[in-house]
């Protein structure tokens, strides 16, 4: 933030973070938070990068060969996975998950500090690539899941 006026041939010093009047901070951050959120439906995603992206899929599809799971498609930027109660889709760069014709599935990763870690011997340890790999694998196999918040959700 810098002030809205400067003295003629002076350099704009930016002001304290506490000379900013709250209402005006609020507004620019949400302004900031719909021109990312625009950017990243937009297909800039903030979350992963194409080659990410890419190793991911081969990650996917090669894990799925050693599970025998044959309900999933590896698309350009997403796994469809075909469920009991319809389709999903889950984002290969931010672990998105969304339920085809009725939108976004909130199915929330719960950090490996704090439950077992998940290995995929064949990747790398990045965790959003265990979360992606999770939420695909879960939604292949619908008909296992417990959790009601997620059924509420999928059914």
């Amino acid at each position: 933030f810098f002030p809205r006026r400067a003295e003629p041939g002076k350099k704009l010093e930016p002001l304290e973070l506490a000379a900013i009047p709250p209402v005006i901070f609020s507004e620019v951050m949400r302004d900031l938070d719909l021109v990312v959120s625009a950017a990243h439906v937009g297909g800039v995603d903030p979350e992963a990068s194409h080659s990410t992206v890419e190793m991911r899929a081969a990650i996917v599809r090669e894990l799925l060969a050693l599970l025998h799971i044959e309900n999933v498609m590896v698309e350009e930027r997403h796994a469809k996975i075909q469920g009991r109660p319809g389709e999903d889709t889950v984002h290969r760069g931010s672990a998105v998950v969304h339920k085809m014709g009725r939108g976004a599935v909130n199915i929330l990763a719960v950090p490996s500090q704090h439950r077992g870690r998940v290995f995929l011997p064949f990747a790398d340890e990045e965790p959003r690539t265990a979360e992606v790999m999770s939420k695909i694998i879960m939604l292949a196999e619908d008909f296992s899941i417990k959790d009601p918040a997620i059924l509420s959700q999928i059914e």
